[in-house]
């Protein structure tokens, strides 16, 4: 993907072709405005079947959400988003006037473009401007919906600029879209529960007046919340680059020890430690419990894992259900990390007991998740570990075996089901005092 393809892409918007009826383009969408319906040969940023990447979008155009005037989407996401683009009748009560007025501030500004308009604002044929609100988990819209912003034109050129100027690939730009659609999606669902349940406590109220309650409130959150939003997210990327430039070397020997170059996992392009944690009879407890300590117990189930693998240096890659993914850069922190979860849950007067397994090996990381036999071996490790201890594969131990502040204890072999017959080994704690979390 390259400027010139890009520039292709801009110049099917040629002046002579024709509108929509009744789409008229702002004056901030200056650019020419696209045809009238989606050519399905537009294969997303690139022009036409002689680009590098024309066959990105290749298939039904309705891969793409749709193409053509006559597409109107049924979802009841996009019924709602509509509704909310249409101009108010009558006189509306004090609690519409502050959701317009949350969503404007929001959103930068009142909805008054279509996506046509944006799109061609943003220099692109609508095709491609829906398959960058697709990767951010917008719901698809109708030629004649008023839905957005001038910021949302600004939001598309921004990361379009970035393929012109050949910073990165069309598919690279989709994924780093993805990444923050999803991300963000999450993290507000998150927000919004923990807000609308610190109501729920603090005021006495039941959930869903909490929930009305917080459109009036939320004003007074907005700046914190993004300034934090921020701050951690160059704080996360800081530590991303250190991680990639100091400690890719140290890494990069540690995986070396224990291994005969011809292991599965041999051609994926990490070294890493890959551990789970899960929950004892997390299924039986879930059933006897009413949904406020339900709710109380996996939070303090995944704030507990968050903090562990923090301050071991790791990564939590994901939580599912009484279950945790983390990943860290040596076999020792890895091992280190694996311990004190396993120490922390036994000792937990509200939480079960956890088992805990931990793998040395290469992963690939794609999508926030990660990837390979390494991370199939400590799932199975998992299964066979007896509550409150950790396992480790024999290729792990030997990495760990010169390590004072371990002790290795071998277990009988077991077959493992993709992998044949394995050697677990018992990880326990040795001289030192382990992580400590101050």
């Amino acid at each position: 993907m390259n400027a010139e393809n890009v520039q292709q892409d801009i110049d099917l918007a040629a002046p002579d072709l024709p509108r929509e009826p009744g789409d008229v383009v702002s004056e901030p969408a200056a650019v020419t405005p696209q045809p009238a319906a989606d050519d399905p040969s537009d294969a997303g940023f690139d022009a036409g079947p002689d680009a590098p990447h024309a066959g990105y979008a290749a298939g039904d155009p309705g891969d793409a959400g749709g193409a053509g005037p006559g597409d109107q989407p049924d979802e009841p996401a996009v019924e709602s988003a509509v509704e909310s683009a249409a101009p108010p009748t009558g006189t509306m009560s004090a609690e519409r006037l502050a959701t317009k007025a949350l969503e404007a501030r929001l959103l930068g500004g009142e909805r008054k473009l279509r996506r046509r308009e944006v799109a061609a604002g943003a220099g692109l044929s609508l095709l491609s401007a829906r398959k960058l609100w697709r990767a951010l988990g917008f719901p698809n819209l109708g030629d004649e919906d008023v839905a957005f912003t001038e910021r949302d034109q600004s939001a598309l050129s921004s990361i379009v600029d970035l393929v012109r100027e050949g910073k990165l690939t069309e598919e690279a730009a989709i994924s780093v879209t993805r990444a923050i659609g999803q991300m963000t999606d999450r993290m507000v669902v998150w927000q919004v529960e923990a807000l609308v349940e610190d109501m729920v406590q603090k005021q006495g109220v039941p959930d869903a007046v909490a929930r009305k309650r917080l459109v009036s409130e939320l004003p007074n959150l907005i700046d914190a919340l993004e300034d934090m939003l921020v701050y951690s997210w160059r704080r996360q990327l800081n530590a991303a680059v250190q991680r990639l430039a100091v400690r890719a070397e140290a890494g990069l020997q540690s995986s070396e020890e224990g291994r005969e170059g011809d292991e599965d996992d041999a051609p994926l392009p990490l070294a890493r430690a890959v551990g789970f944690a899960d929950l004892v009879s997390y299924t039986s407890l879930s059933r006897r419990m009413n949904e406020k300590t339900l709710a109380q117990l996996v939070q303090r189930f995944e704030n507990k894992c968050a903090e562990i693998i923090s301050v071991g240096g790791g990564r939590l890659v994901k939580t599912v259900g009484d279950e945790v993914l983390y990943i860290a850069e040596t076999p020792a922190a890895g091992a280190e990390i694996s311990l004190a979860l396993s120490r922390a849950f036994t000792e937990d007067e509200i939480l079960p007991q956890a088992r805990v397994a931990m793998v040395w090996g290469r992963i690939l990381s794609r999508l926030g998740d990660i990837y390979g036999p390494t991370v199939n071996l400590a799932a199975r490790l998992t299964a066979l570990a007896d509550p409150g201890t950790v396992l480790v594969d024999s290729m792990t131990a030997a990495a760990l075996e010169r390590d004072e502040r371990f002790v290795l204890v071998p277990r009988p072999a077991e077959d493992v089901r993709g992998f044949g017959e394995i050697h677990p080994v018992q990880l326990q704690h040795g001289s030192g005092r382990g992580l400590v979390l101050d």
